[in-house]
């Protein structure tokens, strides 16, 4: 097990200069009003439509009545130095400010029972309100049963706010500490937009009292998740200060003056003088010398250019068009597939976001982790790049089983109704619906050593009965060489040095 950090000593580990919100009100679910002394007025809300204070809505045993309810908070107080599970406020982390909520496990497990569900609604509402990005440090046992149903309902609320802050194009950044379960990692972990996780920290719904008796116990832990998709680092706490300030750069871009159009700084040219400046100008050459690269001398040829180990991958463009970048990971539903990249990066002192293909088989996973990408990216206003490179989508029967076909639409769907630039480049290899899934209409290019077919020219002279020997000439019917592909309109262009057109 880790140390577990106060909330306190997890705040201090990201920033030096946290000012918390005062706690004044309660802002919602007024008091119940219990027994009172004879003589006494009995306690709870004041008067109708009076908002009553965080103390006042704990008074007695709470909303249920458990009975000790008041001593067990009293206690928690005195332990910890807090009054509640959660505490919120503003900061700044990497020079850029934020909203920060951290919770405090040692006052009841960090569960979250009323009051704690106010504050959490405070500082979604604080972000929203001043514009600025959330970031949770969570450790929680999950909802607050001496609350009964009232704890759970706070879920309601933070989900509730979520779709708020979502809605004003403001991202959240979750880091999951030990341990992180229940309600608490399936709506402030879960639900933020990047999480990061401390190293072996317990992560999971279920909590360690509550798990089968013969349950795994790798299952239940930061790296598992991980492993599955539903956490996109882990971070060790030395450098969890450093990651966050470079996240909040990725996710709340300084404002430029100028809007963001398709002549965006995902191109490495200007327009020229034939296209408007709205238009998508061509993204960066290759990461290589071309030179006067002659073009295929047939299709076959085009695809054995494209298929040679030696051109450039992805990985290359990456390393070459970024000056500094940051990887989400997995898709949300238990995949990951690694020969996919996405994430966000600074190219020429600007965000763009990033999903690559890395010359593999795609599978679902990789469709719904780039669909995730560039529903992020369009819901903060950031331009996105994708690099295609695929022979096309897995066709095996685990692929299928993982749903390709609706990952690939997924893929489809998030390109085409994203109101932020999309720019493809076409790097290598462009399968069928596989690689298709991830071009932007009307602002793909290529390099010279790509092609893009409606499908393999083996597969096709597989379906049409013919011998292994007619695979160059089908290759040439599919028309797929660059200069086809630009005849045909599919692409804006072919880039590379020395062979712009």
């Amino acid at each position: 097990m880790p140390d577990r950090l106060s909330a306190r000593e997890a705040i201090a580990l990201v920033t030096d200069d946290f000012v918390p919100a005062a706690h004044a009100a309660c802002l919602s679910h007024p008091a119940p009003v219990t027994a009172a002394p004879a003589g006494a007025a009995p306690t709870g809300a004041a008067s109708a439509g009076a908002a009553p204070s965080a103390g006042a809505a704990h008074a007695g045993d709470g909303p249920i009545g458990w009975s000790g309810y008041a001593d067990s908070r009293a206690r928690a107080a005195e332990r910890t130095g807090e009054d509640e599970s959660v505490l919120h406020g503003r900061a700044t982390i990497g020079g850029r400010p934020c909203v920060l909520v951290a919770f405090e496990f040692g006052f009841l497990g960090g569960s979250l029972g009323r009051a704690a569900g106010d504050r959490l609604v405070a500082a979604y509402r604080t972000a929203v309100e001043h514009r600025l990005p959330l970031v949770s440090l969570v450790a929680t046992g999950g909802s607050r049963m001496q609350e009964g149903m009232i704890a759970l309902t706070q879920l309601q609320r933070v989900a509730a706010e979520t779709v708020r802050l979502r809605a004003a194009g403001l991202a959240h950044v979750a880091v999951l500490r030990d341990p992180t379960t229940g309600g608490g990692w399936a709506t402030v972990g879960a639900g933020a937009d990047v999480v990061l996780a401390l190293p072996a920290a317990q992560v999971a719904f279920a909590g360690s009292r509550v798990r089968p008796p013969d349950a795994d116990p790798a299952a239940y832990t930061a790296e598992s998740q991980y492993a599955h998709g539903h956490v996109d680092a882990i971070v060790p706490p030395d450098r969890l200060r450093e990651t966050l300030a470079l996240w909040l750069r990725l996710l709340s871009p300084a404002p430029t003056a100028s809007p963001v159009t398709a002549a965006s700084p995902v191109t490495a040219a200007s327009p020229t003088a034939t296209e408007p400046e709205s238009a998508p100008s061509r993204p960066a050459p290759p990461p290589h010398a071309l030179g006067e690269l002659a073009p295929a001398d047939s299709g076959w040829d085009a695809v054995r250019r494209a298929r040679a180990a030696g051109r450039p991958r992805a990985a290359a463009y990456l390393d070459a068009y970024f000056e500094v970048r940051a990887a989400i990971r997995g898709d949300r539903a238990g995949g990951v597939d690694p020969g996919v990249e996405c994430g966000f990066g600074v190219h020429d002192g600007r965000v763009v976001a990033y999903a690559a293909q890395g010359g593999g088989a795609t599978r679902p996973a990789g469709f719904r982790t780039a669909a995730r990408l560039v529903r992020l990216a369009d819901r903060l206003g950031v331009p996105v790049l994708t690099l295609i490179d695929t022979p096309g989508a897995a066709n095996d029967a685990e692929a299928e089983r993982a749903g390709a076909g609706p990952a690939i639409a997924e893929a489809f769907t998030a390109i085409a109704e994203a109101r932020t630039p999309v720019t493809s480049l076409l790097i290598g290899e462009g399968g069928s619906g596989g690689a298709l899934a991830l071009a932007a209409p009307d602002r793909t290019w290529t390099t010279p050593d790509g092609y893009f077919s409606v499908i393999a020219p083996e597969l096709a002279a597989a379906i049409l009965k013919r011998p292994r020997d007619r695979v160059p000439d089908t290759a040439d019917q599919l028309r797929l060489r660059p200069e086809d592909l630009l005849e045909l309109g599919v692409v804006r262009g072919i880039v590379g040095e020395g062979s712009e057109r």
